[in-house]
């Protein structure tokens, strides 16, 4: 493979990276938003057989609060720390995704097209090096997941979160108060308590922050 390579949909990456996530030596690395980036049949399969090749202890995933969005998602990300490897929860959400096997090597996962997911691999030490120091910044900012679990987050009660999807929605406040059978001084009353809840100056800012903090599922 040349040293850097963009590659389209789940299976050319598949038949790219095989061999490299069944000769993990060191250290595996991620960095995701959730649970979903690297969890589609066959990649999964393939990231799991390169953790299984590897030294729990060596294994470290850093996730954006929003893999924290339900019960299954948490107890998954338990599972893993149970088995040894190390978890953290980033303040914010991640900008970029991405897999570094050995310091070696690089996945930097794109954006999703109707063509398929977009990937870039490399090799080239100066690429790589530049990834992996973004990833050991973020990761020295970034707070253990049992700490991040036991901290004073925001949350919301069912109607609250109707009204944080009204919101998402772009409706008017009179339609939305309309929808969701509220006058509309309640619901002008429950967005209020909302912007509270989520410290956020604005709508827009509470729902990136509810987004955040996996708070918007």
């Amino acid at each position: 493979m040349a040293d850097s390579v963009t590659i389209r949909g789940d299976l050319e990456l598949l038949a790219r990276t095989e061999q490299v996530f069944s000769s993990i030596h060191e250290e595996f690395v991620c960095a995701a938003r959730d649970l979903d980036t690297w969890s589609r049949p066959g990649v999964r399969q393939a990231v799991g057989d390169g953790l299984r090749n590897g030294d729990a202890q060596q294994i470290r995933k850093l996730f954006s609060p929003a893999a924290l969005a339900d019960q299954h998602s948490r107890e998954h990300l338990g599972m893993l720390v149970d088995k040894g490897a190390r978890v953290r929860i980033a303040a914010t959400a991640l900008p970029h995704e991405t897999i570094i096997i050995d310091r070696r090597f690089a996945i930097l996962a794109g954006l999703n097209t109707p063509g398929g997911r977009a990937y870039t691999l490399t090799t080239a030490p100066t690429l790589v090096g530049s990834v992996y120091a973004l990833f050991e910044a973020a990761w020295e900012s970034a707070t253990d997941l049992q700490a991040f679990l036991r901290g004073k987050h925001p949350r919301l009660d069912a109607e609250s979160r109707t009204v944080l999807h009204a919101l998402a929605s772009g409706a008017t406040d009179e339609t939305a108060a309309r929808e969701l059978g509220m006058s509309l001084r309640t619901y002008r009353r429950r967005v209020a308590h909302l912007l509270d809840a989520l410290d956020a100056g604005s709508r827009f800012q509470a729902g990136v922050r509810a987004g955040e903090r996996g708070l918007s599922g």
